[in-house]
Protein backbone atom coordinates (compact mmCIF):
# COMPACT_ATOMS: atom_id res chain seq x y z
CA UNK A 1 0.00 0.00 0.00
CA UNK A 2 1.26 3.48 -0.83
CA UNK A 3 2.51 5.76 1.94
CA UNK A 4 0.60 8.99 2.44
CA UNK A 5 2.04 12.50 2.47
CA UNK A 6 1.56 15.02 5.32
CA UNK A 7 -0.48 12.57 7.34
CA UNK A 8 -2.89 12.10 4.44
CA UNK A 9 -4.52 8.68 3.98
CA UNK A 10 -2.78 6.21 1.63
CA UNK A 11 -3.35 6.53 -2.06
CA UNK A 12 -7.10 6.62 -2.62
CA UNK A 13 -6.53 7.45 -6.25
CA UNK A 14 -4.74 4.20 -7.18
CA UNK A 15 -6.96 1.59 -8.75
CA UNK A 16 -5.64 -0.99 -6.28
CA UNK A 17 -6.39 1.04 -3.15
CA UNK A 18 -8.72 -0.49 -0.57
CA UNK A 19 -8.52 0.80 3.00
CA UNK A 20 -7.76 4.56 2.88
CA UNK A 21 -7.59 4.94 6.65
CA UNK A 22 -10.07 7.79 6.35
CA UNK A 23 -13.47 7.77 8.04
CA UNK A 24 -16.26 6.45 5.88
CA UNK A 25 -18.99 8.99 5.41
CA UNK A 26 -22.61 7.94 4.87
CA UNK A 27 -24.58 10.40 2.81
CA UNK A 28 -27.68 11.64 4.65
CA UNK A 29 -31.04 10.21 3.57
CA UNK A 30 -32.74 13.34 2.29
CA UNK A 31 -36.28 12.88 0.97
CA UNK A 32 -38.28 15.64 -0.62
CA UNK A 33 -41.80 16.06 0.84
CA UNK A 34 -44.71 14.99 -1.34
CA UNK A 35 -46.82 17.94 -2.40
CA UNK A 36 -49.73 18.44 -4.76
CA UNK A 37 -48.70 20.73 -7.57
CA UNK A 38 -51.36 23.30 -8.50
CA UNK A 39 -53.22 22.76 -11.77
CA UNK A 40 -52.03 25.73 -13.77
CA UNK A 41 -53.17 26.03 -17.39
CA UNK A 42 -51.58 28.45 -19.78
CA UNK A 43 -54.01 30.58 -21.82
CA UNK A 44 -54.46 29.58 -25.41
CA UNK A 45 -52.99 32.05 -27.87
CA UNK A 46 -52.43 32.08 -31.61
CA UNK A 47 -48.70 32.17 -32.16
CA UNK A 48 -47.45 33.78 -35.37
CA UNK A 49 -46.18 31.39 -38.00
CA UNK A 50 -42.60 31.67 -39.18
CA UNK A 51 -40.02 29.52 -40.88
CA UNK A 52 -37.00 28.75 -38.77
CA UNK A 53 -33.70 29.19 -40.62
CA UNK A 54 -32.01 26.01 -41.67
CA UNK A 55 -28.43 25.43 -40.64
CA UNK A 56 -26.07 22.53 -40.28
CA UNK A 57 -25.19 22.01 -36.65
CA UNK A 58 -21.67 20.68 -36.08
CA UNK A 59 -21.54 17.00 -35.29
CA UNK A 60 -19.68 15.80 -32.27
CA UNK A 61 -19.37 12.61 -30.32
CA UNK A 62 -20.18 12.67 -26.65
CA UNK A 63 -17.10 11.69 -24.62
CA UNK A 64 -16.91 8.16 -23.34
CA UNK A 65 -15.89 7.91 -19.71
CA UNK A 66 -13.84 4.82 -19.00
CA UNK A 67 -13.12 5.50 -15.32
CA UNK A 68 -10.94 3.06 -13.38
CA UNK A 69 -12.70 0.67 -11.03
CA UNK A 70 -12.15 2.46 -7.72
CA UNK A 71 -14.14 3.41 -4.66
CA UNK A 72 -15.35 6.97 -5.25
CA UNK A 73 -16.32 7.21 -1.60
CA UNK A 74 -12.71 6.74 -0.54
CA UNK A 75 -11.60 9.49 -2.89
CA UNK A 76 -14.21 11.85 -1.48
CA UNK A 77 -13.17 10.92 2.05
CA UNK A 78 -9.54 11.77 1.27
CA UNK A 79 -10.54 15.09 -0.32
CA UNK A 80 -12.68 15.97 2.69
CA UNK A 81 -9.78 15.07 4.99
CA UNK A 82 -7.59 17.59 3.15
CA UNK A 83 -10.33 20.20 3.44
CA UNK A 84 -10.68 19.66 7.18
CA UNK A 85 -6.94 20.22 7.54
CA UNK A 86 -7.37 23.51 5.65
CA UNK A 87 -4.92 22.40 2.97
CA UNK A 88 -7.03 23.88 0.17
CA UNK A 89 -7.81 27.20 -1.48
CA UNK A 90 -11.52 26.49 -1.15
CA UNK A 91 -11.61 24.08 -4.08
CA UNK A 92 -11.00 20.32 -3.86
CA UNK A 93 -7.40 19.18 -4.16
CA UNK A 94 -5.79 16.00 -5.49
CA UNK A 95 -4.76 13.47 -2.82
CA UNK A 96 -0.99 12.91 -2.93
CA UNK A 97 0.98 9.78 -2.07
CA UNK A 98 4.72 9.19 -1.86
CA UNK A 99 4.61 7.17 -5.08
CA UNK A 100 2.96 10.03 -6.98
CA UNK A 101 5.27 12.60 -5.37
CA UNK A 102 8.26 10.65 -6.66
CA UNK A 103 7.13 11.31 -10.25
CA UNK A 104 7.35 15.06 -9.63
CA UNK A 105 10.74 14.94 -7.92
CA UNK A 106 12.10 12.88 -10.83
CA UNK A 107 11.56 15.89 -13.11
CA UNK A 108 14.27 17.99 -11.44
CA UNK A 109 17.96 17.59 -10.59
CA UNK A 110 17.45 19.54 -7.38
CA UNK A 111 17.52 17.84 -4.01
CA UNK A 112 14.09 17.59 -2.35
CA UNK A 113 15.45 19.50 0.65
CA UNK A 114 16.71 22.46 -1.40
CA UNK A 115 14.97 25.70 -0.44
CA UNK A 116 13.16 27.40 -3.32
CA UNK A 117 11.89 30.41 -1.36
CA UNK A 118 12.14 31.59 2.25
CA UNK A 119 10.08 34.16 4.13
CA UNK A 120 12.35 35.19 7.03
CA UNK A 121 9.71 37.40 8.62
CA UNK A 122 7.54 34.29 9.04
CA UNK A 123 10.46 31.98 9.82
CA UNK A 124 9.21 29.61 7.12
CA UNK A 125 10.67 28.23 3.91
CA UNK A 126 9.51 26.20 0.96
CA UNK A 127 11.61 23.26 -0.20
CA UNK A 128 11.53 21.45 -3.53
CA UNK A 129 9.60 18.62 -1.86
CA UNK A 130 6.96 20.96 -0.45
CA UNK A 131 6.63 22.73 -3.79
CA UNK A 132 6.10 19.34 -5.47
CA UNK A 133 3.45 18.27 -2.95
CA UNK A 134 1.45 21.44 -3.52
CA UNK A 135 1.88 21.21 -7.30
CA UNK A 136 0.44 17.70 -7.20
CA UNK A 137 -2.40 18.83 -4.94
CA UNK A 138 -3.16 21.67 -7.35
CA UNK A 139 -3.70 19.16 -10.15
CA UNK A 140 -0.42 19.61 -12.01
CA UNK A 141 0.96 16.75 -14.05
CA UNK A 142 4.55 15.80 -13.17
CA UNK A 143 5.86 17.34 -16.41
CA UNK A 144 4.61 20.75 -15.28
CA UNK A 145 6.94 20.74 -12.27
CA UNK A 146 10.01 22.28 -13.97
CA UNK A 147 7.78 25.23 -14.91
CA UNK A 148 6.58 25.49 -11.30
CA UNK A 149 10.17 25.56 -10.04
CA UNK A 150 11.10 28.22 -12.60
CA UNK A 151 8.16 30.26 -11.36
CA UNK A 152 9.53 30.12 -7.82
CA UNK A 153 12.97 31.13 -9.11
CA UNK A 154 11.47 34.14 -10.88
CA UNK A 155 9.52 35.13 -7.76
CA UNK A 156 12.73 35.01 -5.72
CA UNK A 157 14.45 37.17 -8.34
CA UNK A 158 11.70 39.77 -8.25
CA UNK A 159 12.09 40.15 -4.50
CA UNK A 160 8.65 41.38 -3.44
CA UNK A 161 7.36 38.05 -2.13
CA UNK A 162 9.96 37.82 0.63
CA UNK A 163 8.87 41.23 1.94
CA UNK A 164 5.35 40.29 3.04
CA UNK A 165 3.65 41.61 -0.10
CA UNK A 166 1.31 38.58 -0.24
CA UNK A 167 0.01 39.59 3.19
CA UNK A 168 -0.82 43.13 2.07
CA UNK A 169 -4.28 44.67 2.35
CA UNK A 170 -3.96 45.54 -1.35
CA UNK A 171 -4.61 41.89 -2.14
CA UNK A 172 -1.78 41.17 -4.55
CA UNK A 173 -1.16 37.92 -6.42
CA UNK A 174 1.62 36.45 -8.58
CA UNK A 175 1.30 36.51 -12.38
CA UNK A 176 3.33 33.95 -14.31
CA UNK A 177 4.15 34.45 -18.01
CA UNK A 178 5.58 31.44 -19.85
CA UNK A 179 7.64 31.69 -23.03
CA UNK A 180 9.43 29.22 -25.27
CA UNK A 181 8.80 25.67 -26.50
CA UNK A 182 7.45 24.42 -23.16
CA UNK A 183 4.22 26.29 -23.89
CA UNK A 184 3.23 23.82 -26.57
CA UNK A 185 4.90 20.83 -24.95
CA UNK A 186 2.61 20.89 -21.92
CA UNK A 187 -0.46 22.53 -23.48
CA UNK A 188 -0.35 26.03 -22.03
CA UNK A 189 -2.95 28.38 -23.48
CA UNK A 190 -1.73 31.60 -25.08
CA UNK A 191 -4.72 32.31 -27.32
CA UNK A 192 -8.46 32.72 -26.70
CA UNK A 193 -9.63 33.07 -23.07
CA UNK A 194 -6.00 33.33 -22.00
CA UNK A 195 -6.95 34.81 -18.62
CA UNK A 196 -9.85 32.39 -18.21
CA UNK A 197 -10.55 28.74 -17.60
CA UNK A 198 -10.31 25.59 -19.68
CA UNK A 199 -6.62 24.66 -19.73
CA UNK A 200 -5.15 22.39 -17.12
CA UNK A 201 -1.56 23.62 -17.36
CA UNK A 202 -2.48 27.29 -16.94
CA UNK A 203 -4.92 26.62 -14.13
CA UNK A 204 -2.83 24.24 -12.06
CA UNK A 205 0.63 25.81 -12.42
CA UNK A 206 -0.72 29.13 -11.18
CA UNK A 207 -2.77 27.38 -8.48
CA UNK A 208 0.28 25.52 -7.18
CA UNK A 209 1.86 28.83 -6.14
CA UNK A 210 -1.22 29.86 -4.19
CA UNK A 211 -1.60 26.48 -2.47
CA UNK A 212 2.04 26.69 -1.38
CA UNK A 213 1.44 30.17 0.00
CA UNK A 214 -1.39 28.74 2.10
CA UNK A 215 0.06 25.39 3.16
CA UNK A 216 3.75 26.23 3.57
CA UNK A 217 3.71 29.90 4.54
CA UNK A 218 0.36 29.91 6.35
CA UNK A 219 -1.20 32.68 4.27
CA UNK A 220 -4.82 31.85 5.02
CA UNK A 221 -7.46 34.55 4.37
CA UNK A 222 -8.55 36.42 7.51
CA UNK A 223 -5.30 35.36 9.21
CA UNK A 224 -1.86 36.09 7.73
CA UNK A 225 -3.46 37.04 4.40
CA UNK A 226 -4.93 40.46 5.18
CA UNK A 227 -6.28 41.31 1.70
CA UNK A 228 -9.18 43.76 1.94
CA UNK A 229 -10.90 42.35 -1.15
CA UNK A 230 -8.28 40.28 -2.92
CA UNK A 231 -8.30 39.41 -6.61
CA UNK A 232 -9.43 36.40 -8.69
CA UNK A 233 -5.73 36.00 -9.55
CA UNK A 234 -5.23 34.63 -6.05
CA UNK A 235 -6.67 31.35 -7.30
CA UNK A 236 -4.41 31.16 -10.35
CA UNK A 237 -2.76 33.53 -12.82
CA UNK A 238 -0.57 31.80 -15.38
CA UNK A 239 -0.55 32.69 -19.07
CA UNK A 240 1.66 32.00 -22.05
CA UNK A 241 2.69 34.53 -24.68
CA UNK A 242 1.19 33.99 -28.12
CA UNK A 243 4.56 34.14 -29.82
CA UNK A 244 3.21 32.78 -33.09
CA UNK A 245 0.75 35.69 -33.45
CA UNK A 246 3.13 38.42 -32.32
CA UNK A 247 4.78 40.76 -34.84
CA UNK A 248 7.70 41.28 -32.43
CA UNK A 249 10.23 39.21 -30.56
CA UNK A 250 8.87 37.37 -27.50
CA UNK A 251 9.29 38.77 -24.02
CA UNK A 252 12.10 36.42 -23.00
CA UNK A 253 14.06 37.00 -26.21
CA UNK A 254 13.77 40.75 -25.63
CA UNK A 255 15.74 40.20 -22.42
CA UNK A 256 18.50 38.03 -23.82
CA UNK A 257 17.17 34.48 -23.84
CA UNK A 258 17.33 32.25 -26.90
CA UNK A 259 14.00 31.56 -28.65
CA UNK A 260 14.57 27.82 -28.06
CA UNK A 261 14.82 28.34 -24.31
CA UNK A 262 11.75 28.14 -22.11
CA UNK A 263 11.28 30.69 -19.35
CA UNK A 264 8.89 31.96 -16.70
CA UNK A 265 8.49 35.66 -15.95
CA UNK A 266 6.98 36.42 -12.54
CA UNK A 267 5.54 39.62 -11.17
CA UNK A 268 3.34 40.70 -8.29
CA UNK A 269 0.13 42.21 -9.64
CA UNK A 270 -2.79 44.18 -8.24
CA UNK A 271 -5.36 43.95 -11.03
CA UNK A 272 -6.09 43.22 -14.68
CA UNK A 273 -7.89 46.08 -16.46
CA UNK A 274 -9.83 45.40 -19.65
CA UNK A 275 -9.37 47.64 -22.73
CA UNK A 276 -12.10 47.56 -25.37
CA UNK A 277 -10.84 49.27 -28.51
CA UNK A 278 -12.43 47.81 -31.64
CA UNK A 279 -13.09 51.20 -33.17
CA UNK A 280 -9.70 52.27 -34.49
CA UNK A 281 -6.80 51.26 -36.71
CA UNK A 282 -4.80 54.34 -35.70
CA UNK A 283 -1.87 53.47 -33.40
CA UNK A 284 -1.98 56.88 -31.70
CA UNK A 285 -5.64 56.48 -30.75
CA UNK A 286 -5.08 52.97 -29.43
CA UNK A 287 -1.95 54.10 -27.60
CA UNK A 288 -3.82 56.93 -25.87
CA UNK A 289 -6.54 54.51 -24.77
CA UNK A 290 -3.93 52.27 -23.17
CA UNK A 291 -2.00 55.20 -21.67
CA UNK A 292 -5.16 56.55 -20.06
CA UNK A 293 -5.78 53.16 -18.47
CA UNK A 294 -2.26 53.03 -17.04
CA UNK A 295 -2.51 56.57 -15.63
CA UNK A 296 -5.96 56.25 -14.03
CA UNK A 297 -5.92 57.93 -10.62
CA UNK A 298 -7.21 54.83 -8.85
CA UNK A 299 -3.97 53.05 -9.74
CA UNK A 300 -1.75 55.85 -8.47
CA UNK A 301 -0.87 54.58 -5.01
CA UNK A 302 2.83 55.40 -5.10
CA UNK A 303 4.75 58.18 -6.80
CA UNK A 304 4.74 56.21 -10.04
CA UNK A 305 3.34 52.89 -11.19
CA UNK A 306 4.34 50.02 -13.48
CA UNK A 307 2.35 47.90 -15.89
CA UNK A 308 2.42 45.03 -18.34
CA UNK A 309 0.36 45.63 -21.47
CA UNK A 310 -1.02 42.37 -22.84
CA UNK A 311 -1.98 43.18 -26.42
CA UNK A 312 -4.32 40.99 -28.41
CA UNK A 313 -2.85 39.99 -31.79
CA UNK A 314 -5.21 42.44 -33.51
CA UNK A 315 -4.00 45.37 -31.43
CA UNK A 316 -0.38 44.33 -31.87
CA UNK A 317 -0.90 44.41 -35.64
CA UNK A 318 -2.35 47.94 -35.41
CA UNK A 319 0.97 49.12 -34.03
CA UNK A 320 3.23 46.90 -36.15
CA UNK A 321 1.42 47.73 -39.42
CA UNK A 322 2.19 51.41 -38.78
CA UNK A 323 5.87 50.56 -38.35
CA UNK A 324 5.96 50.74 -34.57
CA UNK A 325 8.41 48.51 -32.72
CA UNK A 326 7.76 47.24 -29.22
CA UNK A 327 10.10 49.94 -27.92
CA UNK A 328 8.12 52.58 -29.84
CA UNK A 329 4.96 51.43 -28.03
CA UNK A 330 6.71 51.61 -24.65
CA UNK A 331 8.07 55.09 -25.37
CA UNK A 332 4.66 56.36 -26.47
CA UNK A 333 3.01 55.01 -23.33
CA UNK A 334 5.69 56.56 -21.14
CA UNK A 335 5.21 59.94 -22.83
CA UNK A 336 1.39 59.89 -22.67
CA UNK A 337 0.55 58.05 -19.42
CA UNK A 338 0.08 61.09 -17.20
CA UNK A 339 -2.51 62.94 -15.11
CA UNK A 340 -2.99 66.67 -14.72
CA UNK A 341 -2.27 68.17 -11.31
CA UNK A 342 -5.89 69.29 -11.15
CA UNK A 343 -7.13 65.72 -11.63
CA UNK A 344 -4.74 64.43 -8.96
CA UNK A 345 -5.72 67.22 -6.56
CA UNK A 346 -9.41 66.42 -7.09
CA UNK A 347 -8.85 62.93 -5.63
CA UNK A 348 -6.32 63.98 -3.00
CA UNK A 349 -3.26 62.49 -4.69
CA UNK A 350 -1.37 65.62 -5.74
CA UNK A 351 1.57 65.19 -3.35
CA UNK A 352 4.08 62.54 -2.25
CA UNK A 353 4.81 61.34 1.28
CA UNK A 354 8.35 62.16 2.39
CA UNK A 355 8.52 58.80 4.25
CA UNK A 356 6.68 56.24 2.14
CA UNK A 357 6.59 57.89 -1.33
CA UNK A 358 2.84 57.17 -1.34
CA UNK A 359 0.44 59.69 -2.80
CA UNK A 360 -1.53 61.95 -0.46
CA UNK A 361 -3.11 65.46 -0.40
CA UNK A 362 -0.81 68.48 -0.73
CA UNK A 363 -2.00 69.74 2.67
CA UNK A 364 -0.92 66.59 4.51
CA UNK A 365 1.83 67.23 7.13
CA UNK A 366 3.99 64.48 5.59
CA UNK A 367 3.66 65.87 2.03
CA UNK A 368 6.75 66.92 0.13
CA UNK A 369 6.61 70.30 -1.64
CA UNK A 370 5.15 69.80 -5.10
CA UNK A 371 7.31 70.30 -8.17
CA UNK A 372 4.98 72.49 -10.22
CA UNK A 373 7.16 72.13 -13.30
CA UNK A 374 5.63 68.70 -13.92
CA UNK A 375 2.13 69.12 -15.26
CA UNK A 376 0.80 66.70 -16.33
CA UNK A 377 2.40 64.34 -13.82
CA UNK A 378 3.87 61.19 -15.41
CA UNK A 379 2.57 57.84 -14.17
CA UNK A 380 5.71 55.96 -15.24
CA UNK A 381 9.31 56.74 -14.34
CA UNK A 382 10.73 55.41 -17.64
CA UNK A 383 9.73 53.46 -20.75
CA UNK A 384 11.14 50.40 -18.98
CA UNK A 385 8.37 50.59 -16.37
CA UNK A 386 5.92 49.16 -18.90
CA UNK A 387 6.29 45.73 -20.48
CA UNK A 388 4.58 44.78 -23.76
CA UNK A 389 3.61 41.26 -24.79
CA UNK A 390 1.02 39.54 -27.00
CA UNK A 391 -1.61 37.03 -25.89
CA UNK A 392 -5.19 36.17 -26.73
CA UNK A 393 -7.15 35.26 -29.84
CA UNK A 394 -6.91 36.98 -33.22
CA UNK A 395 -10.60 37.83 -33.28
CA UNK A 396 -11.16 41.27 -31.70
CA UNK A 397 -9.59 44.52 -30.56
CA UNK A 398 -9.50 43.59 -26.87
CA UNK A 399 -6.41 43.94 -24.68
CA UNK A 400 -5.51 44.31 -21.01
CA UNK A 401 -3.31 46.35 -18.69
CA UNK A 402 -1.83 44.38 -15.80
CA UNK A 403 -1.17 46.74 -12.92
CA UNK A 404 1.94 45.48 -11.14
CA UNK A 405 4.16 46.48 -8.25
CA UNK A 406 7.38 46.36 -9.95
CA UNK A 407 10.03 46.53 -11.86
CA UNK A 408 9.88 50.26 -12.47
CA UNK A 409 12.53 50.67 -15.10
CA UNK A 410 14.45 47.48 -14.36
CA UNK A 411 14.12 44.28 -16.40
CA UNK A 412 11.43 41.88 -15.17
CA UNK A 413 12.44 38.77 -13.27
CA UNK A 414 12.76 35.86 -15.73
CA UNK A 415 13.91 32.33 -14.89
CA UNK A 416 14.84 29.51 -17.25
CA UNK A 417 12.90 26.25 -17.14
CA UNK A 418 15.17 23.37 -16.21
CA UNK A 419 15.81 20.45 -18.53
CA UNK A 420 13.69 18.96 -21.29
CA UNK A 421 10.02 18.44 -20.67
CA UNK A 422 8.79 14.90 -21.35
CA UNK A 423 5.05 14.73 -21.81
CA UNK A 424 3.21 11.79 -20.29
CA UNK A 425 0.48 9.92 -22.13
CA UNK A 426 -2.11 11.39 -19.73
CA UNK A 427 -1.50 15.02 -20.74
Amino acid sequence: MATAVQGVPPDATDSGAHDSGSPKVDAPDVRAPEVDAPDVRAPEVDAPEFDAPEFDAPEFDAPEFDAPDIDAGEIRAAMEYYARQQWTDGLPVVPVTESYLTEFLARTSRDPSDVVLAMPHLNRECTVRLAAINAAMAGCLPEYFPVVLAAWDALVGEGYVTRAIWQSTTGTAPLLIVNGPVRNQIGLNSAGNVFGSGFRANATIGRSIRLTAINVFGLHPHLLDQATQGTPAKYSACIAENEEASPWEPLHVQYGFDPAESTVTAMVIRSCVHIEARHTQQPEQLGLDIAGTIARTGAMVHETTSATVVLSPEHARVFASAGWSKQDVRQFLYDRAASSRADLAAVGKDAISRNTRWRLPAGHPDALPADESFDPVPALNSPGAVQVMVAGASNAGVSAVIESLGARGNPPSIAKVEGTVKVSSTA
